[in-house]
């Protein structure tokens, strides 16, 4: 996949100027998180280049030249050995051309495949795992205990060990040797040393040194010493065997829960559909969805999945949006309703006027979000990195080093060797190479499900120091759509005669204001209103007409006071409260008998809270969060609506101009506040840009979400709270991963080293330690806000 990108290179790499691309490879043959650092230290290498490496997703993200050669970058990865290619993006943004000749059927992209569907390296490692395993048992359990050890057993053993390690544990030291071609090593060198030298030194004792004669006993101990070792009689057949089975073992179960942690955002990835069905005439015609332009009519018929962005202008249904928004409830959508790409079509067929190409839809953006977040990794996971980098090496360096020592210190070579094994064995540096990768794929893929997308790994860093949170009011807290909230009347006046007059001549003006009027007026007197005549805006002060005969008059006090009519008392306090509480106040007026207009009623128009705003607000500070209401609003309106949502009314910041927002936040930041900033708009992207962290809603802008550093596919402001929690928890797994693995590794060698650690157990807990690694990051697809 190669794409533009901004300019520069990063500060990681070489330093460059000029414009710079993005190439994606798949990279193939990696077996540990050494592999990986390899791979991206050999790409770093090329001028003006800088990779990351992807152990878990086997992908390495390259940013590079504008002008490089991505043959160049594939030959770099296959000279340490490893397969390389350029991945093709899964829809390039802004994809739009003509629209060619139809195909003869639709199709959709099936859903993610079940861990072992599809992967032939998954089944085969499962079927070599499981048949030796079954003879590896016995092998075992005749070594561990003396009493079934019959005359010659150490044959019998051979033979069942002999195929473990030369057809089981092939794949290791084919490997082994491919990297030793380039002077490499890996975890597969590791495995592969060690059981070539058990199995290499049990046949020399039994061809040469005399372990196989008859009546030949052997124990098997947790904690060898060097008197349980009978020089050239011992042999190491449960050893070599046990180690292959285990590695299999663990590389079977980590590469199947690797794919179950993909496989969440893998569905997501996969495109809702291939092919859309382009209205023409009385006919539809299947084309490819990048073939669609906006404003192109497509067909979308009950079951199917809409293929792209639009708007419905045919029929009506319900759709299902959780694939998108993580909210399982369908709704009803009708001519002029905005549907997306990935939703489902439940009930009957609908025509849809496009409005984005396909690699602009909603989608597509949350398809490249979870890419990139993906590819990124935490500054400790850069740590874990390089010190995979030379673990290998490393450890070879130190078996034999323990080798040497005790043999040469009297312990005895078989004490030796066992050491020398258990050094090679029980080292894993694929739990360190797999302890971030999982956990994002896994915390990724289910945030999109609940409609949470994670900008990348450092992400989750900024959200556990996360004190005070910004909201925007209008879009944010509130849906940015007035309603009406109150009708106070006088001398007797119904409020449904009031909503008849009032909504009929509102009717007619687009006003924001007018159009809550009227809105009202239909919902709540439940039919059509009259038709109102002779109707004049009155420069931004009102509106007058005539409704059944009668002259009526709204708008404000103002221009009541200008036409000499007189507001009773009781609607002047009317008018005082609502307008404390932040409304919009409209004075409605008509003509008596006599043809005298008379102030009738007060009706109030506010911004409506957003469902669940009071709720988030409150999970907020439940988990000692600061919630602070930014607004370009008048204090009044602003105090208004934080009082609802249980806002302090002095973390109420009002009439602040949009190029304000981002020096409110820096403000903040002064004073020590750590600030993730809660937005929709094309004046909240700067703000958003300026907090610690900026969280932005996905219904708003373009601007506004790039800006996001999280951004909420659910038009709910629930989702901060929920997205602040799933990111804390994910940044708990990798940490606790990564504790582990350093664990691990720290308090195993140093026990192998002065041979304290039996060499078949070790290699059972090497493959342990990678399983625990996968499986801890695997617990994240059961959280629930």
């Amino acid at each position: 996949m190669a794409t533009d990108v901004a300019e520069g290179a990063g500060p990681a790499g070489p330093e460059t100027t000029g414009a710079t691309g993005t190439t994606e490879l798949a990279v193939t043959g990696m077996t540990c998180g050494t592999c990986a650092a390899r791979i991206q230290r050999r790409l770093g290498r090329l001028p003006g280049v800088e990779a990351s490496v992807n152990y878990a997703t086997g992908r390495a993200t390259v940013t590079h030249p504008a002008d490089q050669d991505p043959a160049a970058l594939v030959a770099a990865v296959t000279a340490l050995g490893f397969g390389a290619a350029p991945v093709e993006p899964l829809v390039p943004a802004g994809t739009s051309a003509s629209v060619p000749a139809p195909r003869r059927s639709r199709e959709t992209t099936p859903s993610a495949p079940a861990p072992t569907d599809a992967d032939p390296e998954l089944g085969e490692l499962r079927h070599r795992a499981l048949v030796c395993l079954a003879l590896t048992l016995p092998v075992i359990a005749v070594a561990m205990n003396p009493d079934w050890q019959f005359r010659y057993w150490q044959w019998f053993s051979l033979v069942l060990t002999a195929p473990v390690v030369v057809w089981g544990g092939w794949r290791f030291h084919r490997n082994a040797a491919r990297h030793l071609r380039h002077l490499s090593a890996t975890m597969d060198t590791l495995v592969s040393v060690g059981t070539l030298a058990a199995f290499g030194w049990s046949l020399w004792t039994l061809f040469f040194g005399g372990a196989g004669l008859g009546g030949m006993r052997h124990g098997l101990y947790l904690i060898p010493t060097p008197d349980q070792f009978d020089g050239a009689r011992t042999v190491y057949l449960e050893t070599a065997a046990a180690i292959t089975t285990a590695a299999l073992l663990g590389r079977w179960i980590e590469r199947r829960g690797r794919r179950r942690a993909l496989g969440v955002s893998a569905a997501l990835l996969a495109p809702p559909a291939t092919e859309a069905c382009v209205v023409v005439g009385d006919r539809e015609l299947p084309v490819p969805v990048e073939s669609v332009q906006p404003g192109d009519r497509i067909a979308v018929h009950a079951g199917e999945p809409f293929p792209l962005d639009g708007r419905v202008v045919e029929g009506r249904t319900t759709v299902d949006a959780g694939s998108i928004t993580g909210e399982s409830v369908p709704v009803e959508v009708e001519p002029g309703a905005e549907v997306l790409a990935g939703t489902r079509n439940e009930t009957a067929r609908v025509v849809v006027e496009t409005t984005r190409a396909a690699g602009d839809t909603q989608w597509a953006r949350m398809a490249r979000r979870v890419e990139e977040a993906q590819a990124g990794k935490t500054a400790i996971q850069r740590l874990a990195d390089r010190i995979s980098a030379w673990f290998v090496p490393v450890v070879m360096l130190v078996a034999v080093n323990t080798l040497l020592f005790w043999g040469v210190s009297g312990a005895g070579w078989g004490f030796a060797i066992a050491a020398g094994m258990a050094v090679l064995v029980v080292a894993c540096p694929c739990a360190l190479g797999l302890a971030t990768p999982t956990a994002l794929a896994v915390a990724t893929g289910r945030g999109a499900q609940l409609g949470i997308l994670l900008r990348g790994p450092e992400v989750l860093e900024s959200t556990r120091r996360v004190d005070t949170i910004v909201l925007d009011k209008t879009g944010t807290v509130t849906t940015g759509r007035m309603a009406l909230r109150g009708v106070h009347t006088t001398g007797g006046v119904a409020r449904g005669e009031v909503l008849a007059r009032a909504g009929a001549l509102e009717a007619s003006l687009e006003h924001p204001v007018a159009r809550a009027i009227a809105a009202a007026a239909r919902d709540e007197l439940a039919g059509p209103l009259a038709e109102a005549r002779d109707v004049a805006a009155l420069d931004g002060l009102g509106v007058v007409g005539t409704v059944d005969g009668t002259r009526v008059l709204a708008g404000r006090r103002r221009l009541l006071d200008e036409r000499g009519v007189d507001v009773p008392d009781d609607l002047r306090r009317a008018l005082d409260e609502a307008a404390g509480q932040g409304a919009t106040t409209v004075l409605v007026a008509w003509d008596d008998a006599d043809g005298v207009l008379r102030a009738r009623a007060v009706l109030a128009v506010a911004d409506t809270v957003r469902e669940g705003s009071t709720e988030a607000v409150g999970r907020m500070r439940a988990r000692g969060l600061r919630p602070v209401l930014l607004t370009g609003d008048n204090a009044a309106a602003a105090r208004a609506v934080a009082a609802e949502v249980g806002i302090d009314a002095d973390d109420v910041v009002a009439e602040v101009l949009p190029t304000e927002k981002a020096d409110e936040v820096r403000r903040l930041q002064e004073r020590g506040a750590v600030v993730a900033m809660v937005g929709d708009g094309v004046n909240d992207a700067a703000a958003l840009a300026q907090a610690d962290l900026g969280v932005a809603m996905g219904t708003g802008t373009a601007m506004a979400i790039e800006a996001g550093d999280l951004t909420l596919v659910r038009d709910d402001l629930r989702a901060v709270p929920d997205a602040l929690a799933l990111a804390r928890r994910a940044l708990g797994t990798i940490r606790g991963n990564l504790f582990w693995a350093f664990a691990y590794n720290v308090a195993a060698l140093p026990l192998a080293v002065v041979g304290l650690l039996n060499p078949m157990i070790a290699g059972v807990t090497m493959a342990l330690s990678s399983v625990f690694v996968v499986g801890n990051s695997l617990r994240l697809r059961r959280f629930r806000p």
